[in-house]
């Protein structure tokens, strides 16, 4: 019996030593976790203060967004938006989608002398176009900038759907009347069997002919070189130049007076700006 009690007394004395050791640990990382949030604060505070002042902070940002304004040889302008994932140090994934007009080249634009007051027009112009592009692509980092003053060079290629949008040419059509000094001006749709350029007084109303609008959908396919030279990491300043080719199943029925083509190939100048997070 007395060795018992003093086998219980010796263990309850461990199990007190454990629950003091114990207890101490919870002490001194309780301690450790006070001390150690003001600094881990002021970590990520001085952190963010260079994040917002464009330092190169040494890690990856794997996210950016861009926004464009391009000028292309199609003969008009366009806006376009960018959405880029990493998928490894040098390599992103895009998204991207284009919108932008789109003119033949054989459009000229010509004026009825005969009146006065007659207003612009584009003879044998059937259709005018808009065209909406989503796509995907990668881009690959070809020269990493590697000072804030150094430019970085960067390889894209895409590919996607082309929707293009073809709105009916309406034209102001001199009429005759009984009247041989008096004529009237009539809104009609152009046609190149019916309208020849003495018949036109001009373009009518841009919002004539929405009514008429039809979809023609295609692809395209894209490879571009761009130049990034802004000085915060964080913030993306580039231009940008390429190459796209859109094809079609059909032919697009641009002008009344110029081969059908189901093909066309545009250059391009973008200037782009955007950021990058993490």
């Amino acid at each position: 019996m007395l060795r018992d009690s003093i086998f219980e007394c010796k263990d309850n004395r461990i199990n007190n030593t454990k629950g003091r050791r114990m207890h101490k640990k919870v002490y001194i990382l309780i301690l450790i976790s006070l001390f150690s949030f003001p600094i881990i604060g002021q970590e990520l505070k001085d952190s963010q203060s260079r994040l917002d002042a464009g330092e190169d902070l040494k890690m990856l940002y794997r996210n950016e967004s861009t926004f464009a304004l391009y000028a292309h040889s199609g003969g008009g302008i366009g806006l376009a938006y960018r959405r880029g994932y990493h998928v490894h140090g040098t390599r992103k994934r895009m998204l991207e989608v284009e919108v932008q007009n789109f003119k033949h080249p054989k459009e000229i634009k010509s004026v009825n002398s005969y009146y006065d007051n007659s207003k612009g027009f584009i003879y044998g112009k059937l259709n005018s176009f808009l065209l909406i592009r989503p796509g995907i692509g990668f881009q690959n980092i070809l020269f990493e900038k590697q000072e804030k003053k150094n430019v970085e060079i960067r390889f894209s290629y895409f590919v996607g759907a082309t929707i293009a949008f073809a709105k009916p040419v309406y034209l102001e059509i001199i009429v005759p009347t009984a009247d041989p000094g008096f004529n009237t001006i009539s809104q009609e749709r152009y046609d190149p069997n019916k309208h020849f350029p003495s018949d036109i007084y001009g373009k009518a109303p841009f919002f004539r002919g929405f009514d008429q609008m039809r979809i023609i959908p295609g692809g395209y396919g894209k490879i571009a070189l761009s130049f990034e030279y802004g000085k915060r990491y964080n913030v993306i300043k580039a231009i940008e130049t390429g190459a796209t080719l859109d094809v079609y199943p059909t032919h697009l029925p641009m002008m009344a007076f110029a081969p059908k083509q189901q093909v066309f190939a545009t250059l391009y100048l973008k200037i782009v700006w955007g950021k990058k997070w993490f």
